[in-house]
């Protein structure tokens, strides 16, 4: 059980540290300046976190099973981060604006299950979805 909890349990800590890091970014700092220092960190940690698990002797043939995702992953996540500044500096609170988002990214992402990944809705998600868009207008009153 462990094994399936506590990859989640990583991304809610991570995630949580990450929005106050996003928030508490200074408004004055250039945004982009801002994330060329934590990705310059990210891959230091990246890099040391490869070299420890032994897999240098293979480096090359690492790279080589790289394809097109690695490149638009880093894209998209620059393209993220800087949204999620730009929300906060905007007047977003912690506590909505990151509610908000990941609302409209989980009823996105069922479309895009479906549509790419031939993954199946059933009447319950399309309840749920149902559901967050009220939730969505709640919010925002």
């Amino acid at each position: 059980m462990w094994h399936i909890i506590w990859p989640i349990a990583l991304v809610v800590l991570a995630n949580l540290f990450y929005h106050i890091c996003s928030k508490s970014t200074p408004g004055d700092a250039n945004a982009f300046l801002s994330l060329c220092v934590t990705y310059l960190i990210a891959a230091v940690a990246s890099f040391a976190l490869f070299v420890f698990t032994g897999q240098t002797k293979n480096l090359i043939n690492e790279l080589s099973k790289l394809n097109w995702a690695s490149f638009a992953l880093g894209m998209s996540i620059v393209a993220l981060e800087f949204g999620y500044i730009c929300a906060y500096r905007s007047g977003w609170k912690i506590s909505v604006g990151s509610l908000v988002a990941n609302i409209v990214l989980a009823c996105a992402l069922v479309f895009v299950g479906l549509l790419l990944f031939k993954e199946k809705i059933s009447i319950r998600q399309i309840i749920g979805i149902a559901v967050c868009i009220l939730g969505l207008f709640l919010i925002n009153k």
